[in-house]
């Protein structure tokens, strides 16, 4: 029960001369259709993931285009998609998420590249780069430099993602090269409007599919000898013929300024910031137009050397604003300027910081710096006075607040099935010890902060287990790599299973099996329950009968597998001490079976409206303390870290100390009673069964029942 999204669907429909108002990533999608794509694939993840989310469930009306969608296991199958365009005169697209994505694509996408395409090849990159970033904080510009790939960063307006999309294919075509688009945050996250096209049916597709198969061209094969021939062909024709195309069609910028002798050079994606930043340094005109001239590189590889050479032909210095380390383009600029002989002088990392995201405050700070020593002829009194305002509500911030604002590290959902399971690890560990335990990207990574500080290593999707290969010979104790489901079938399967089982590894692997690829927008996977499962399911969890995973594990050869529900702290506890401590050798897997709670919840909300729709019974389950028995130790909160579960001032005024509780975004999960049980903590926790639309004979127990309780206690 994935997010569902029939409204941008119906905006992908819309025709020519139809206005499209949404967000920029949806306006990408509509583009990829508007160009005649035939072909989208990749794998999900922010800020690109609506894109092929919307584009999964608008299949039926894809259909009738003849446009193939894929949901890829991983971001290496989806670049390989692309292997389409090779030989075919077919668009095809791909995305996934930044460096990440990138990496796991490499060995796809060098291949790719060195055999050139016939057909457009776009792969849309979200660059996850900055405080909003979920990931290592790395560029794809690297790889698009070593591959010789064409690198797009659009500026931030949806008219003009638009037009730089349906750009790209072209300049694939026009350069036989594959093009990454790179889009930050924001420009995926973008509100804004645009005149639609029609969408455009691909001439060769599953609708119009090719009579015969394309004739035997070695060339076309990233193998050696022609992959010499294809490094020759990259320098000497076909990035000339991107550079052309670049400044045949506009893509790059320039935007006139009124101040002579410095100018400003800037990645199209930064272009928005940068001008709030002129603003407010009362640099820009009447019309809003900035007074220093502007290069904005919508291409920011390859660079144009004649255009570079002709926009600071005129100036002395020119300011060079790149996101991100190393300075690539930065470093880029001054050889070429340098080779062209122009006296304009570089500025760049040595004003501005070298790393972290360029918002508008570091934007500011660095055009001040830039303008007191290149151009001081030129006032910044607006930005030295909002400097100090900054600096002045800093410094009141901070003494209101007498202390550091505490930090808010990520954590679990209320409900989590992954919370229990690492109670259950610290329980464990007060009988064994603390012992290496390698994390793995996902939502169970959570387990590094508090309150249970779990994770020694995270090395990439699904390599949990591959990362503790080397631990395990030096170490006393086994170690305990974990995976998600999502992160079994990315990688884990073959990079850390396969190669444990192949090398005799005496370690224990924990996979939760939560139904979905939580991590990325809880996607579905192969394991996925069924929608008539999730449908019977009802209230209880859907993945319960699915046993895809335990199925590959045993014909992989797993002897040492055991399955236990997430919830149950005691029952994961003693499966976990007995995979410690089993004289058996080899590789002992535990999977923790419990359905996504979010997933739960979006599914459990139309099911019980159903049921009260038809007047028929429903059950919720909620939890409670008893502030009476409670005492105040709050390790209940220590061995959870669930939300739901906090603290507050007792009614007793006899009591100073706060005592735990339960709030109303309690779902019912049980884990708190259950480590209550498990850890032997105190016994004030309670359960409360609340019934709607309950039967008469239910309701005329439920009075006696209350009759009884009243009549029993003391007056």
């Amino acid at each position: 029960m994935e997010r569902s999204f029939p409204r941008e669907i119906e905006l992908l429909k819309q025709g020519e001369g139809r206005m499209f108002y949404g967000e920029g990533i949806l306006a990408v999608t509509k583009a990829l259709l508007q160009s005649g794509v035939a072909y989208v694939g990749g794998y999900q993840g922010s800020p690109v993931s609506q894109l092929l989310d919307v584009m999964v469930q608008a299949k039926d009306y894809l259909d009738t285009l003849g446009v193939h969608v894929e949901a890829c296991t991983n971001e290496a199958s989806a670049c390989a998609m692309l292997a389409t365009s090779v030989n075919y005169p077919v668009r095809g697209a791909v995305t996934w998420k930044s460096i990440v994505g990138t990496n796991v694509a490499s060995d796809a996408l060098s291949n790719l590249a060195s055999a050139g395409v016939l057909g457009g090849a776009l792969v849309v990159v979200g660059e996850d780069y900055g405080e909003g970033s979920s990931v290592i904080q790395e560029r794809s510009h690297a790889f698009a430099m070593k591959s010789s790939l064409c690198l797009l960063d659009p500026r931030p307006e949806l008219a003009q993602i638009v037009r730089i999309v349906e750009h790209a294919f072209s300049l694939s075509e026009a350069a036989s090269t594959p093009v990454m688009l790179q889009l930050r945050i924001r420009a995926c996250h973008l509100q804004g409007s645009f005149v639609c096209r029609d969408n455009v049916a691909p001439a060769l597709s599953a609708l119009h599919p090719k009579a015969s198969a394309p004739p035997h061209n070695p060339g076309r094969m990233s193998h050696p000898p022609h992959t010499f021939a294809h490094e020759r062909q990259k320098v000497g024709e076909r990035l000339p013929a991107a550079r052309r195309y670049i400044v045949d069609h506009g893509i790059n910028e320039t935007l006139a300024g009124d101040i002579a002798g410095a100018g400003l050079i800037v990645q199209g994606g930064l272009y928005n910031t940068l001008m709030r930043a002129l603003a407010t340094a009362d640099l820009v005109d009447e019309r809003g137009r900035s007074r220093l001239p502007i290069l904005v590189l919508n291409a920011t590889y390859p660079l144009v050397p004649e255009q570079l050479s002709a926009f600071c032909a005129d100036k002395s210095f020119v300011f060079v604003l790149e996101e991100g380390h190393p300075e690539f383009i930065e470093f880029e600029v001054s050889a070429l300027l340098a080779r062209s002989g122009s006296a304009c002088a570089v500025r760049g990392k040595s004003t501005m910081s070298c790393t972290g995201e360029y918002n508008g405050e570091a934007l500011l700070r660095g055009l001040e710096r830039f303008i007191d020593e290149c151009v001081p002829a030129l006032s910044c009194v607006p930005a030295a006075a909002w400097r100090e305002e900054i600096d002045a509500l800093r410094a009141r911030a901070s003494a209101l607040l007498a202390a550091p604002v505490p930090a808010r590290p990520p954590g679990f959902c209320v409900g989590c099935p992954e919370r229990p399971v690492f109670g259950a690890i610290k329980l464990v560990e007060r009988e064994l010890g603390p012992r290496h335990v390698a994390a793995d990207i996902g939502c169970h990574s959570f387990a590094m902060f508090e309150p249970f500080l779990l994770g020694n290593s995270i090395m990439g999707y699904g390599l949990g287990l591959a990362s503790a290969a080397g631990v395990g010979p030096m170490s006393g104790k086994r170690p305990l790599a974990i995976m998600g489901d999502g992160g079994f079938w990315h990688n884990g399967f073959l990079s850390g299973v396969v190669s444990a089982l192949k090398n005799g590894a005496d370690g224990v692997l924990l996979i939760f099996k939560n139904g979905y690829t939580s991590a990325t927008g809880t996607q579905e996977l192969i394991s996925t329950p069924s929608a008539e499962r999730r449908d019977q399911a009802g209230g209880a969890s859907a993945t319960a009968d699915d046993h895809a995973i335990e199925d590959v594990l045993r014909g992989a050869g797993v002897k040492w597998l055991r399955t236990v529900h997430s919830y149950d702290v005691a029952a994961v506890k003693a499966v976990l001490r007995r995979a410690f401590t089993t004289a058996e050798p080899g590789l002992k897997v535990v999977v923790a079976e419990g359905e996504c709670q979010l997933e739960r919840q979006r599914r459990l909300g139309p099911w019980t409206a159903r049921r009260l729709a038809a007047g028929r019974r429903v059950m919720r389950v909620r939890y409670g303390i008893d502030e009476e028995i409670c005492t105040g130790d709050h390790a209940c909160v220590r061995l959870s870290g669930c939300p739901s579960l906090t603290l507050r001032m007792p009614t007793d005024p006899l009591r100073v100390d706060p005592v735990s509780t339960v709030d109303a975004g309690c779902v019912g999960c049980g884990l708190c009673g259950e480590l209550a049980g498990a850890a032997a903590l105190c016994p004030s926790f309670y359960r409360v069964e609340i019934v709607s639309a309950a039967p008469t004979w239910e309701r005329f127990i439920a009075r006696i029942r209350s009759w009884a309780v009243r009549a029993l206690l003391p007056a």
